[in-house]
């Protein structure tokens, strides 16, 4: 299984960006959690989102009510909704996929810049 996010770049305070992260290969789970994680330039990776496969999501704290997460088996796609950004939310996000058959698979990162 591979991840390939996209949709970074930069924005001002207040904008939106919606990142997707789309998946190759075979990922016929019957349990499986799609993350989307960020790291801050010296800073850890850190959770930011997460949905199963039967569709329930959980947030950092740091995001909820301005992030969404959402998902499509069929497309085999995830999307990141991110609006009312912060220079908080600058850094590079990560797509993350574990499932019970697929294994666990990190897309590369795909920068977010916000300016205040």
């Amino acid at each position: 299984v591979q991840l390939q996010a996209s949709g970074g770049g930069s924005v001002q305070a207040g904008g939106s960006l919606r990142l997707p992260c789309a998946v190759s290969g075979s990922i016929d789970d019957n349990m499986r959690v799609m993350s989307w994680y960020r790291q801050a330039q010296g800073k850890q990776r850190e959770l930011v989102a997460t949905i199963t496969i039967d569709g329930t999501t959980d947030y950092a704290d740091s995001v909820k009510g301005r992030f969404t997460i959402s998902g499509d088996n069929a497309r085999k796609t995830q999307w990141l909704q991110m609006n009312m950004l912060k220079p908080e939310d600058t850094g590079v996000y990560y797509c993350y996929l574990a499932g019970d058959l697929s294994g666990r698979s990190w897309g590369k990162g795909t920068l977010v810049t916000v300016s205040s």
